[in-house]
């Protein structure tokens, strides 16, 4: 798998953006782009509805793809205001805040659609399933497919150049609700992604690391880096900027849901009617507790 380095900082429009380069790892405050024969690529997430992430992923060359565009008039205004064209959607599931915004964008960009195997993405053009890989010249990307059921059951995610496109799965300080899937295949695509790299960046689906943060400091309320994580998210959302992407190793030292077999996890757990036995009963009290947590 190539590797790449991304760079962020946050843009008047209340994105974050970065700059994802092949190439060694560089982060700095203040990015710098230098021109060099390496190709770069730029990471932004397109705040959409109430919470969504729709991400994009541009080239110098003005060619772009997005992941779960649920909102085409977001794209649109983004590509038009980039003078970017677009290039190919990629979509990890069937939700309609994911991929409501397809044939829209179809109509005016007639671009390759990869998408799981599910019936109830009608705009598909390409079904990816589990190993498979995606190669893209325009612009130049290769991603890895991973079947990541769960949330859905035909829940994917893209991997590759540095980046965890992993739609409702898992979230900085948290993870999707199980509308189709078990605990079990749950936590069997977290054990999945927590092995990618540590630099590996995680492009969820939704702005929910404040709410998710409030719930992990319950569990977990002595951890050190959850501590330094919360601050660092409080003041990412008191300046309307987003807390993503996150580092994966940051969300293995900070996400309750990466952390089953720490120690304190566990025993959250078990002060939660004994429901620590296993490593899925641990989970399912974790994902039953965050259900009704407010």
């Amino acid at each position: 798998m190539r590797r790449a380095a991304a760079v962020r900082a946050g843009f008047a429009d209340c994105t974050r953006a970065g700059i994802v380069r092949r190439g060694t790892l560089r982060s700095t405050a203040t990015p710098e782009i230098h021109q060099t024969a390496e190709s770069i690529l730029h990471l932004i997430p397109l705040p959409a509805f109430a919470d969504n992430y729709i991400w994009m992923l541009h080239n110098d060359a003005g060619q772009a793809i997005v992941v779960d565009p649920g909102d085409a008039a977001v794209v649109e205004h983004a590509l038009l205001e980039r003078q970017l064209q677009l290039r190919a959607i990629l979509l990890t599931h069937h939700h309609h805040d994911h991929i409501g915004g397809v044939a829209e964008l179809l109509g005016r960009h007639p671009v390759p659609v990869y998408a799981p195997v599910d019936d109830r993405i009608v705009e598909a053009t390409i079904r990816v399933s589990d190993g498979e890989s995606i190669e893209l010249t325009s612009p130049d990307v290769r991603f890895e497919v991973l079947a990541i059921p769960g949330h859905t059951l035909s829940h994917v995610a893209y991997v590759g150049d540095g980046l965890l496109l992993c739609g409702d799965t898992l979230f900085s300080l948290g993870c999707g609700r199980l509308f189709e899937g078990t605990p079990a295949q749950m936590l069997a695509s977290l054990d999945r992604l927590s092995q990618l790299p540590g630099e590996t960046l995680v492009c969820a689906g939704h702005e929910y690391t404040e709410a998710n943060g409030r719930f992990a400091h319950t569990v977990e309320p002595d951890n050190p880096s959850l501590q330094a994580r919360l601050r660092e998210v409080a003041g990412l959302r008191t300046r309307q900027l987003p807390t993503l992407p996150s580092s994966l190793a940051d969300e293995r030292a900070c996400n309750p849901f990466l952390r089953i077999d720490a120690g304190p996890v566990a025993d959250w757990c078990r002060r939660q009617h004994g429901g620590a036995s296993d490593r899925i009963a641990r989970f399912a009290t974790l994902r039953s507790a965050k259900d009704v947590f407010r």
